[in-house]
């Protein structure tokens, strides 16, 4: 079952041309970025992978484990995003491949003139509402559940680096820049959220707005208190949250609603229609319908897996 905005299935490697069981690389060059798909058909552990470029992985089939920045290692699964420096090794364990079952992962290489432009752009237009507030990326925050969005911009940038159109520069241009900003909307999301939370800070109007989210999650939140704390008009305050953070602030409140209401199911016992009350949802149907929408299963659905 799809869950989490996973990626398109790639075509597997024919085994005819596999020059590899490990890693086994396919490569597709543009201007900005290089694509690149790797599978791999066998248990691995501690392979070393290093880029010259940042690259933005997503996993498509399967599941490895991540050694990063000297981090606790996760779990890497189809639905995720990972941002790497350019020369820093990451080290992948492949724990479940194998012939019947591998895994498959798109890494795309950006150049980083391109990135630079990109960051630039957003700090010449897109700081009006906050003068303090400057883009730039940061790799504290590196671990991304796909959305929507960035889903759809991979599976075309996938699309368009594999194919054969003599314009796919272009296009590659217009949809890379896209999720790179999507990207850095998305970080700037998790960093804030996370200071907000872990410090009360109230430095800027981003964390004033995130911290009361947090503060009233389960309780009814009014779109005028939102922009009351932001000190801007209704108008304005939807176009500077979704500016800064890429989402609308229903959709961030669902979200963060969601992640609240996984954690409450897990828990036996828990029923669904108390589960949706107690994460602020005044109706059980429509918590059900963002839950679906959200995690691809309901929320019975995911109860029974957790509870297992």
């Amino acid at each position: 079952m799809k869950r989490r905005n996973e990626l398109d299935k790639i075509d597997l490697t024919h085994p005819k041309q596999l020059q590899t069981l490990v890693e086994n690389r396919r490569v597709f060059s543009l201007d900005n970025c290089e694509l690149n798909v790797y599978e791999s058909y066998q248990q691995a552990y501690h392979i070393p992978l290093t880029f010259n470029d940042l690259v933005i992985t997503s996993m498509v089939r399967g599941k490895k484990v991540m050694h990063l920045f000297d981090k606790p290692s996760f779990d890497y699964l189809p639905g995720e995003t990972v941002i790497v420096p350019a020369n820093e090794t990451m080290i992948i364990d492949f724990p479940e491949a194998a012939l019947q079952a591998p895994t498959q992962c798109v890494a795309l290489a950006v150049d980083a003139g391109y990135i630079h432009e990109t960051v630039d752009y957003l700090n010449n237009y897109y700081n009006a509402a906050d003068e303090r507030h400057q883009w730039k990326l940061q790799f504290n925050q590196y671990h991304f559940e796909n959305d929507t969005e960035v889903s759809a911009l991979i599976n075309k940038l996938i699309r368009i680096c594999s194919s054969g159109n003599g314009d796919k520069n272009i296009f590659a241009d217009l949809n890379l820049k896209e999720l790179l900003i999507r990207l850095l909307q998305s970080q700037q999301l998790q960093q804030v959220a996370q200071e907000a939370a872990l410090s009360g800070s109230n430095r800027s109007r981003h964390h004033f707005v995130l911290q009361y989210i947090h503060e009233h999650l389960t309780e009814k939140i009014a779109v005028d208190a939102l922009s009351r704390k932001a000190y801007l008009s209704r108008n304005m305050f939807f176009k500077w949250f979704r500016d800064q953070f890429g989402i609308t602030p229903l959709d961030y409140i669902n979200r963060e609603r969601v992640n609240m209401a996984k954690k409450l199911l897990a828990i036996p016992g828990n029923s669904v229609n108390k589960v949706s009350a107690e994460c602020g949802f005044t109706d059980a149907n429509y918590f059900i319908r963002i839950f679906k929408k959200m995690e691809g299963i309901t929320p019975k659905a995911y109860q029974m897996i957790s509870t297992r």
